[in-house]
């Protein structure tokens, strides 16, 4: 694989001489094949030996040596064309991937970021300190850091890629020493699909052959490896799904997965490794395949939603006999699903669990461990396919909020009714006693991603909020602060968290009465349920999970020190800025004093959760500020270095020293709290005044204003908190 040095010193100057000197070639043997007005060339050769009168061994041997040699040359021509389409392709590819890293490299170093040639992101080697006292520390964060590698990775995977197709496309084309090939490769995409194809009618065959538990670890691998190359490739995909079949494909996994007889000694932990990668991969080339509009994988998805509620039998005795739907739902955590196969699926399988009077625990009971790593978890296909939910933002949307079935999804899966779904799974027959309900994490997910927009596990830039989006989020905020105890150690909190920390704007805009928050697309409309209590209630429940509670406290920051920022560089338009200042902040301090009663009680009356725990998660969802601060364009530069403070100042104040807090009595740790609110709105307001000019008096005094305002609106959310839960 090249590393960044490489790429950046590849010298594209010599490929683009032989691009060249191929168009010479391809024009001189086109010439010597079909010729030029009169010229003598292959075709006429060819014509003149057919229209011959020959006799004796030349009516056999030579007008048949004639034919042959005379149609080679235009198998030559095909073959240049094909070098010279390869060469040429890559010339382009490669010249983006080295603009790409160039690219890269260089703002990495605007922003004191040293990319090695491994393709490490590292901050500069030497110390604030250096810089002189009192000097701003411009040293990057850790998700500046983080950021700047995955775009190195993703660059460098996408030139391996290229050399690779290229070079195995050029060996081909050059494999025969006696033959020139009859197909032409019209360029690197076409070289990619062609590999893929053939890559997939090799394994099929291996597959076809049966037996699969039996295949070395050398050849999983091998296998594994295939699927990683060319998951996202629609040659690849297709034909290995189509050519399996929907029930070739059930069994395949069935088999490798829970070989029979597997029931009697544990799985080699490194050949668990590897099945574990071949599920995702496996996973993402049938989301792949799916997204691919032909008639035999209409025909593959058809039948693979009616395979759903048959056992996929073993291929040899004593094996498990899983349904499947829960054999085909494993293989759908990984990898983008087509929509329209997914809300069909989802029916199929929902209707088939609702039509047995088993509880989902039994209905889907077996013994064959379809996930890898390997668990004690139940089989639960419902899981599986709400994860491909959670990949899939708008098919998730629909499934909850906009199909012709969203009422009834939600219903049976959101719902708390008589005819809801029984969450409570385990290993063994019946429900789990004790357990936390296994597959609501998933429900979370595909939540999260309906709510987001994106997928709930993606990295990337926030989009615009939908007006479907909007919708479904004031519909979860309405029924879960209605019905807060069901959100009582639930799974759905950490995604719920995250919910709320995207739609920061709209939670602050509905606690800010008649002063208008500007939101990131629509509007969820919170403001009649803040009024109602419920907003609040929703937020106390969903609080008291820390990876929630460090979801929100992160976002909360981020966009009062934005909101506080915006205020000062637009300060014209107010007589005084002080009181508008308050306003701003007036929202967080209502949030900041919930999730501090919520915290507490986790800790201290409920034992949910650890304070250590409540630091971890404010440490490890810093990555929401940045995200919060680039949805809305702002005056300023509040998403430079203003992100950093803000950061800075949320672990400064909502961490605490965990032996110290343990001994603290609940009052006096509350009272920390508030005082620690306050001074992140010092923070957050003294921070935007300088930065919008102001010096250190006067921002000094805005921020003791705002500061004192926070002490009262931090005051009225801890209370409106405590009488909730009491």
């Amino acid at each position: 694989m090249l590393n960044v040095q490489e790429l950046l010193d590849l010298r594209l100057g010599k490929l683009k001489s032989a691009i060249e000197d191929w168009e010479v070639v391809v024009r001189r043997l086109s010439s010597l094949a079909i010729g030029q007005g009169d010229e003598v060339n292959a075709a006429h050769l060819k014509a003149r030996a057919q229209k011959a009168d020959w006799s004796g061994v030349n009516a056999t041997v030579s007008k048949d040596f004639v034919t042959r040699t005379a149609s080679e040359f235009n198998d030559a021509v095909t073959a240049a064309r094909s070098i010279h389409a390869v060469l040429r392709d890559s010339h382009s590819a490669f010249t983006r991937h080295q603009d790409e890293m160039a690219s890269v490299v260089a703002d990495a170093a605007k922003r004191n970021i040293y990319i090695n040639s491994k393709g490490g992101a590292q901050p500069p080697s030497a110390p604030p300190a250096v810089a002189g006292e009192g000097a701003k520390d411009n040293r990057p964060s850790d998700e500046e850091l983080a950021a700047a590698e995955r775009d190195v990775s993703r660059i460098l995977r996408e030139a391996d890629e290229s050399d690779r197709i290229a070079a195995r496309a050029l060996r081909a084309l050059a494999s025969d020493k006696h033959d020139f090939t009859s197909t032409l490769v019209d360029g690197l995409n076409d070289a990619d699909y062609r590999q893929g194809e053939a890559d997939a009618k090799y394994w099929a065959k291996e597959i076809a052959k049966g037996n699969v538990a039996d295949w070395s670890d050398e050849k999983l691998k091998r296998f594994n490896e295939t699927l990683a190359v060319h998951r996202d490739n629609p040659g690849f995909s297709e034909k290995l799904a189509t050519d399996l079949g929907a029930d070739g494909t059930l069994r395949f996994w069935r088999d490798l997965a829970a070989p029979p007889g597997f029931q009697f000694g544990p799985l080699d932990d490194e050949r668990a490794k590897v099945l574990a990668q071949v599920q995702d991969n496996l996973g993402m080339t049938l989301a792949n395949a799916t997204n691919v509009d032909s008639p035999a994988m209409d025909a593959w998805k058809k039948d693979m939603i009616a395979a759903g509620g048959s056992r996929v039998a073993p291929d040899a005795v004593m094996g498990a006999t899983p349904y499947g739907f829960s054999v085909m739902s494993s293989l759908m955590r990984k990898g983008k699903f087509d929509s329209e196969f997914l809300q069909d699926y989802g029916r199929e399988m929902l209707d088939f669990e609702r039509r047995h009077w088993d509880t989902p625990a039994t209905l889907w009971h077996d013994s064959a461990p379809l996930n890898y790593p390997p668990s004690e978890e139940a089989n639960d296909p419902v899981g599986g396919f709400l994860e491909a939910l959670g990949h899939n933002p708008e098919a998730s949307l629909e499934f909850f909020q906009s199909g012709r079935d969203a009422e009834s999804n939600w219903d049976y899966l959101v719902g708390n009714d008589d005819g809801s779904r029984n969450w409570r799974l385990s290993a063994g027959l019946g429900p789990g006693v004790g357990s936390p309900p296994l597959s609501q994490e998933n429900l979370g997910h595909a939540l999260e991603s309906a709510a987001i927009g994106l997928p709930y596990d993606s990295d990337g830039p926030s989009k615009p909020h939908s007006a479907g989006s909007a919708a479904l989020v004031n519909r979860l905020v309405e029924y879960y602060g209605s019905n807060s105890e069901l959100l009582d150690k639930s799974p759905l909190n950490a995604s719920l968290g995250n919910i709320t920390a995207e739609y920061m704007r709209d939670v602050q805009d509905g606690m800010n009465g008649q002063s208008v928050i500007k939101t990131y697309g629509s509007n969820a409309e919170l403001g009649s349920l803040h009024r109602d209590g419920i907003l609040q209630n929703f937020l106390g429940a969903v609080g008291k999970d820390p990876d929630a509670y460090g979801a929100i406290i992160n976002a909360q920051q981020a966009v009062t020190t934005e909101l506080v920022s915006d205020t000062f560089h637009s300060r014209g338009r107010f007589e005084e800025v002080s009181p508008e200042v308050g306003n701003q902040v007036r929202p967080g301090a209502e949030i900041a004093g919930i999730m501090a009663e919520s915290r507490t009680q986790a800790v201290y009356d409920d034992k949910l959760a650890s304070d250590e725990e409540f630091n971890e998660g404010v440490m490890t969802a810093d990555k929401w500020v940045g995200r919060v601060l680039d949805m809305v364009p702002v005056a300023g530069d509040v998403v430079g270095w203003v992100s950093e403070d803000v950061r800075e100042s949320v672990v400064d104040r909502y961490t605490r020293d965990s032996s110290e807090a343990a001994a603290e009595e609940r009052n006096t740790f509350l009272k920390t709290q508030r005082i620690g609110s306050a001074d992140a709105a010092y923070d957050a307001t003294y921070t935007a005044a300088r930065e919008a000019g102001y010096d250190h008096d006067n921002a000094d005094s805005k921020a003791g204003s705002a500061r004192r305002e926070v002490l009262d609106g931090y005051g009225l959310g801890q209370q409106e908190t405590r009488e909730r839960d009491q």
